[in-house]
């Protein structure tokens, strides 16, 4: 399998007030109980740029985000959980369909790092970002890479045979497969067995088309 982002590597995270109150929004008209005793940082009007400003008011974000984990309900919430990583999807999304591969391939990368700390790698998302990753890494020549990205898609999609995914998957697989030497018989079978159930491979989208179609609402 080809190296994929690090685990343990930094992931990084920017948002504005706006994004952090539409959050706060969002998770009281959901968890009006639980957010009940949770106070959100107030915007102040008057310094707002001085380093102490700013220091304080991300001393007081982090806490509000931690209140907000120590929540079961909340941390495993799409609300909570898309806060972090949804604005990296849809800027690796659009930097890959106008074919900016390389500042897409560290978007998608920084997207894996951060399901991956919040624990959310059997999601749809996280296929999502996989697909990403094995797109940019293919357009760029990194064969290895997007096989890998590939080999670890469908390990997650194991017990998944209706999933959307699965066919792309499968292809982009076997063709990655045999460009890097490797051994391409069990995704030969899976799909032959796909196509027996009645998969349709002759309509089936490329990875790139199944990225450049999917609403990231």
């Amino acid at each position: 399998m080809g190296p994929i982002p690090v685990r343990g590597a930094p992931a990084t995270i920017a948002r504005r007030y706006s994004d952090f109150e539409r959050l706060n929004r969002r998770l009281r008209c959901r968890f009006g109980c639980d957010m009940a005793g949770i106070a959100f940082p107030r915007k102040r009007l008057r310094r707002n740029f001085t380093a102490e400003t700013i220091a304080k008011r991300s001393r007081a974000f982090e806490q509000f985000l931690s209140h907000l984990h120590s929540i079961a309900e909340i941390r495993r919430s799409p609300e909570f959980l898309e806060f972090f990583f949804l604005q990296d999807l849809r800027a690796a999304q659009r930097l890959t369909c106008t074919g900016m591969y390389r500042e897409a391939l560290a978007t998608w990368a920084n997207a894996y790092r951060l399901q991956d700390r919040l624990g959310v790698c059997g999601s749809g998302r996280f296929l999502l970002t996989l697909a990403g990753l094995a797109v940019c890494h293919q357009e760029l020549d990194q064969l290895g890479e997007a096989h890998g990205c590939c080999e670890q898609a469908l390990q997650l999609l194991e017990a998944q045979d209706s999933h959307p995914l699965l066919g792309p998957f499968l292809q982009a697989h076997i063709h990655l497969a045999w460009k890097v030497g490797k051994d391409k018989r069990q995704s030969e079978a899976r799909l032959q067995d796909l196509q027996e159930a009645g998969l349709p491979l002759q309509q089936q989208p490329t990875l790139k088309e199944c990225l450049i179609k999917e609403a990231l609402d």
